[in-house]
């Protein structure tokens, strides 16, 4: 499996293209901007794209999607809980008429790789992570020494940190963290330092 980051849009949010080698089929996660640059990243390396992920519908991670579908012709995946509008959620018929919704534990296989969809709201209603192959690719849920906003339309802190100490659970350390904004990070490392999964391990105590 090969990964290629490309930083998009104003607020510099993380598109990361995915493919097998093998089968050459990918997908690509939150294409916030520069559906050009992202065309000429699958044409160069031969990608069949699969579909356009969102991990969750802010604009910053999704206005790309139209052009990059116009390209491509690839639908976009997204989990159903997501605001379908406002300010900052894309809305779905800006992204044509191929939307398909996600759901949680369903699996998404290119060529010999797979991903799991798991739903972790708390930035979002319907903010997603994707599992599989030693990597997270984790939206803005989680960042390096931090996670992300909660305090926008849908959000919730608790939901946030219950997705951290639950919805994670089952992930290994080991894995690598690719989040929706700023540099990679490692899950132990996060558990090890990360504040918030402290307060998600106080707020278990608590019930």
């Amino acid at each position: 499996m090969k990964i290629k980051k490309h930083i998009v849009g104003p607020l510099q949010a993380n598109c990361y293209v995915v493919w097998d080698e093998g089968s050459g089929e990918g997908l690509v996660i939150d294409p916030g901007g520069g559906a050009g640059k992202i065309a000429r990243t699958l044409n160069e390396k031969g990608i069949k794209l699969k579909a356009i992920v969102h991990t969750h519908g802010h604009w910053d991670h999704t206005a790309g999607s139209r052009g990059l579908q116009r390209r491509t012709g690839a639908p976009v995946l997204r989990h159903g809980a997501e605001s379908r509008t406002g300010f900052w959620h894309r809305a779905r018929a800006a992204d044509g008429s191929r939307v398909i919704d996600l759901e949680d534990g369903q699996e998404l296989a290119l060529g010999r790789s797979w991903f799991r969809v798991i739903h972790t709201p708390g930035h979002s209603p319907g903010g997603i992570c994707l599992s599989g192959e030693g990597v997270l690719f984790a939206g803005d849920l989680l960042f390096q020494g931090s996670v992300g906003r909660w305090d926008l339309k849908g959000g919730s802190f608790r939901a946030l940190v219950k997705s951290l100490n639950e919805r994670l659970a089952e992930i290994p350390d080991s894995t690598d963290v690719l989040p929706g904004h700023g540099p990679g990070t490692t899950l132990g490392r996060e558990r090890r330092t990360n504040p918030f999964f402290r307060m998600a391990r106080d707020l278990k105590r608590e019930r």
